[in-house]
């Protein structure tokens, strides 16, 4: 059996920007991939606060210190400058290879800034290193 675990969590980043004639995907500033362990081109979910929209797509790293957060392609008429999304990874994981007991996913928490303003939880759970 396989069971899917919360990895990662960007919890309320600010859209800085929307993209409708992009490709596809979330722009996320580099440095917010890096400390959450998130990977770009990694299939997130994404629950947007202000209107409900729930959307997949996947990450592409936006430029270091920029603290953008893009919604690009179609998933731009979900979200406007401005929402608060809380963004996910999951990890698929067999109960017997992982001890869920122990550490917790790795998530940051932002103000309105989009500033890292509380990190909890072990980046790289669920898995051992």
């Amino acid at each position: 059996m396989w069971i899917s675990v919360l990895r990662a969590k960007l919890h309320h980043v600010v859209v800085t920007e929307t993209r409708l004639d992009y490709v596809g995907s979330l722009s996320v500033d580099a440095a917010f991939l890096e400390e959450a362990g998130l990977y770009p081109y990694e299939r997130v979910d994404i629950y947007n606060v202000h209107n409900g929209a729930r959307f997949s797509t996947y990450l592409i790293p936006a430029p270091t210190g920029s603290r953008i957060i893009g919604v690009n392609g179609a998933a731009a008429r979900l979200a406007q400058v401005g929402d608060r999304l809380i963004v996910v990874a999951f990890a698929w994981v067999r109960p017997d290879e992982v001890d869920l007991r122990h550490g917790a996913p790795r998530v940051l928490i932002f103000n309105s800034a989009n500033e890292i303003v509380e990190v909890r939880g072990d980046r790289g759970w669920p898995f051992h290193r």
